[in-house]
């Protein structure tokens, strides 16, 4: 049997912003146009250090940029071919439970236990990670400490942060997946730059990202964070349906056989369908105002329902606007930009008045309209499944045009009375890495 590597690894993701294909992503029948941004979810995997003689099995997490953020866990493993079973201990006087963590744990642990041993014992070391978010993932009014450089400090818990509505979960799991992996499989086993190697994490991370959610999402998001900017077309949601839980007899065989596609994954990824011209950059806009999307994704299937026919039509035009948009972007056609993005903001406005849901907002319109008056500013959508709290721009990638629009929503918080500001991060096509350790200095 291969050894495995030791040594401590760290591994990133991105995060996400669905430019095109909100609400249509979620059906095979069309697709969705994803881009990996270039905030990330940092993930350090080592071992823990004892002194001689004494033994762990235990997992610890931290993420130091937040106030009592440090979740531990026993593992063993289970009995009738459950996997690892991760539980999580007590630290002082409360419990804290980290779903996506637990969950990702269990996952990938029984996968590589799988890959390494036999069926009767399991390999698994203590190990220590720590996760560290870049900027631009949570807001903050004054609340954090940006001495530190690339990765601020927060005096607020995890559950008492603002995200912004990057991804966080998806590149979390994804990250959190790749680190272990990358931790306890020798290269032979695990090559996260090989296609071999992401499709592993893939299947991985969106099994353990929809168990810890509780529901099948479309998995546009752990697509980004795995490939990066690209084409999505959804797998089909009964492709997750035959995994027990964590634990339960056949959790292990049911999982590898998922991971390593002998269930047939239809999931369509294309790196080379989307790109970004020379020139141009995708930027966010955090407005701190949010937005329910489960039950804003629940009224505009329910309208879908009702009015199948009506609704097909709508969306198959939407379709093809999104994707006259985005071989726009692929050929570099920038003057053609502004009346490609209205065409399709025209139709998500369309049907956002038909299922009754605010996809498009009139404050947002009102804003999307003002702000792509900006000199550079091409134009921009409400990205996703929309409402209230972002705002996807492309414009001209210099420090002239950003100082404009950073003016123009100065002046625009101060007259209308709202918070917005445009977030540091910008759209970028690479997926999960793995890092150098120097760029964590002073964090491990």
């Amino acid at each position: 049997m291969p050894s495995r590597n030791p040594t401590t690894v760290a591994v990133s993701a991105p995060g996400k912003v669905l430019l095109a294909g909100g609400y249509l992503v979620l059906d095979r029948q069309h697709t969705g146009f994803v881009f990996g941004l270039d905030a990330r979810i940092n993930v350090i995997a080592g071992e823990i250090r004892t002194t001689e003689g004494v033994q762990l099995t235990e997992i610890v997490v931290d993420s130091p940029q937040f106030v009592d953020a440090q979740w531990r866990y026993g593992y063993h493993l289970a009995p009738e071919g459950g996997g690892i079973k991760v539980t999580q201990l007590q630290i002082g006087s409360k419990i804290s439970p980290n779903p996506f963590v637990e969950t990702t744990l269990s996952y990938a642990l029984t996968y590589i236990d799988r890959a390494t041993t036999s069926h009767h014992s399991h390999s698994i070391t203590s190990s220590r990670l720590i996760i560290l978010a870049d900027n631009d993932y949570y807001s903050n009014s004054g609340s954090a400490d940006h001495l530190g450089g690339r990765f601020p400090k927060f005096d607020v818990t995890l559950g008492d942060a603002n995200k912004t509505g990057l991804g966080s979960s998806a590149a979390l799991v994804t990250s959190l997946s790749a680190a272990l992996l990358l931790h306890y499989l020798p290269r032979e086993l695990f090559d996260i730059t090989s296609e071999k190697g992401k499709r592993t994490l893939h299947n991985l991370a969106q099994a353990a990202h929809c168990a810890a959610q509780g529901k099948v999402g479309s998995g546009f998001d752990v697509a980004a964070a795995v490939y990066g900017s690209c084409r999505y077309t959804r797998f089909s949601p009964d492709t997750l349906s035959k995994v027990p839980e964590p634990g339960a007899p056949g959790f292990a065989d049911s999982l590898v056989q998922l991971i390593d596609g002998e269930v047939a994954w239809d999931v369509e990824v294309a790196k080379d369908e989307v790109k970004m011209p020379d020139g141009v950059v995708l930027r966010m806009c955090d407005v701190d105002c949010g937005s329910k999307t489960v039950s804003m994704v629940k009224k505009v299937l329910a309208w879908r329902a009702q009015d199948p026919a009506g609704s097909k039509q709508l969306w198959d035009h939407l379709q093809q606007r999104n994707e006259d948009l985005v071989a726009t972007l692929k050929q570099g056609d920038t003057d053609q930009l502004p009346a490609k993005l209205t065409a399709v903001r025209q139709l998500i406005k369309k049907m956002g008045v038909a299922s009754d849901v605010p996809i498009e907002p009139d404050s947002q319109t009102e804003l999307l309209d003002a702000v792509s008056g900006v000199d550079g500013v091409y134009g921009g959508v409400v990205p996703g499944a929309g409402g209230f709290d972002a705002l996807a721009l492309l414009m001209k990638d210099d420090t002239e045009t950003k100082q404009r629009v950073e003016k123009f929503l100065e002046e625009w918080a101060l007259t209308k009375g709202t918070k917005v500001k445009l977030l540091a991060v910008k759209g970028e096509m690479e997926g999960a890495r793995q890092e150098s350790l120097n760029v964590y200095s002073g964090w491990i």
